[in-house]
């Protein structure tokens, strides 16, 4: 082999191997050879395709004609073509429930932030507003999407700003999804208010629920074929407000088992983390609602407090997978997550 080409071969090699170290992510040759991951702008969305194939729409500006109260992912499209999060209530499907309008598939948001409440959408709710995207990069193994947002509270008033990383990876078969995200006191100090309803979250696929809506005329819920399980080992309805370093919710979708599982990263604040996973199909890691998930007095036990000037870092790995947690090697992958350096950056 000529010196030359040996050279071009030996830093492709490299370059890999340094991919692989930073991500905690292996990306097969097959995969390189796919396309990629491709992130382009359209009508005020981001398309995400992963290996030539649809992965999701990331929505900051509007949808359906109608201003977004916060950036969101929609759809999110699985293994297999699988459809893993509920359409409702950005398209109107038969057989969905239409309860909580704010479940807007995956997304971030908190419900007391100085007091406001960014997790709804009611009269009384803030709004995320999407000031700009820092980079926008497609890539052969990674693509990145960098963005600032705005907290506004209902009087227009700025609460605090933002800055959100989020990586998705080529990868053949399952679909990775890396979120990041630094909350700033920017406006003074902060206080991230002890409640459930948040943070980083997810509402599945109805025919993933742990429970179906009661039947026609009946009053109790009935079961359904999803199930629930967390790394320490608590399973469906009893791992709500566990504490836990992954959490994992799969179920059967178009005729096969798919899953999805939350990673939290052992340098997030509190972490193990809080679970606010509910049987219908609400996913949220939460590290914020002690008060609610322990049932303690003090209704403050989960406040945050940044002074002015100070900021937090959350950082969250959303893998979706066949199979349940063990055919999906969930335990495995969130050791390789916990050991990534570039979830420490």
């Amino acid at each position: 082999m000529k010196p030359r080409a040996f050279l071009h071969r030996f830093s492709t090699f490299i370059a890999i191997l340094l991919a692989v170290n930073l991500s905690g992510v292996c990306v097969d040759a097959a995969d390189r050879k796919s396309g990629g991951v491709q992130i382009t702008e359209q009508d005020g969305k981001l398309v995400i395709n992963v290996g030539g194939q649809f992965f999701s729409e990331y929505h900051y500006k509007s949808y359906g004609g109608k201003e977004v109260t916060r950036p969101f992912f929609y759809p999110i499209i699985g293994p297999g073509g699988a459809p893993m999060t509920r359409n409702w209530p950005m398209k109107d499907l038969p057989d969905e429930a239409h309860d909580h309008p704010h479940h807007r598939s995956l997304w971030y948001a908190h419900g007391d932030v100085n007091g406001h409440d960014f997790w709804a959408e009611s009269a009384k709710s803030g709004k995320t507003v999407h000031v700009a995207f820092t980079e926008m990069k497609s890539g052969a193994d990674v693509g990145v999407i960098r963005t600032q947002n705005k907290l506004v509270a209902v009087d227009g008033n700025v609460v605090c700003t933002d800055d959100r990383t989020m990586r998705i990876y080529n990868r053949s078969t399952d679909r990775m999804l890396d979120f990041e995200v630094t909350i700033h006191a920017s406006q003074g100090d902060l206080t991230l208010g002890d409640t459930k309803e948040g943070t980083m979250a997810l509402r599945l696929n109805e025919a993933m629920r742990l429970t179906k809506p009661p039947a026609k005329g009946e009053k109790k819920a009935r079961p359904g074929e999803g199930h629930i399980v967390n790394s320490e080992g608590v399973r469906d309805g009893q791992t709500w407000g566990k504490r836990a370093k992954w959490c994992d919710y799969h179920g059967p979708v178009e005729g096969k088992v798919v899953g999805v599982a939350i990673f939290d990263h052992p340098q997030n604040p509190r972490h193990p983390t809080w679970w606010h996973v509910r049987d219908y199909g609400l996913f949220a890691a939460n590290a914020f609602g002690r008060h609610d998930f322990e049932s303690l007095p003090d209704r403050k036990a989960g406040n945050l407090v940044l002074p002015e000037g100070q900021s937090v870092t959350f950082r969250y790995r959303i893998y979706f997978h066949e199979g349940d947690e063990k055919q999906g090697k969930v335990a495995e992958l969130y050791e390789e997550y916990a050991r990534s350096k570039v979830a420490q950056k």
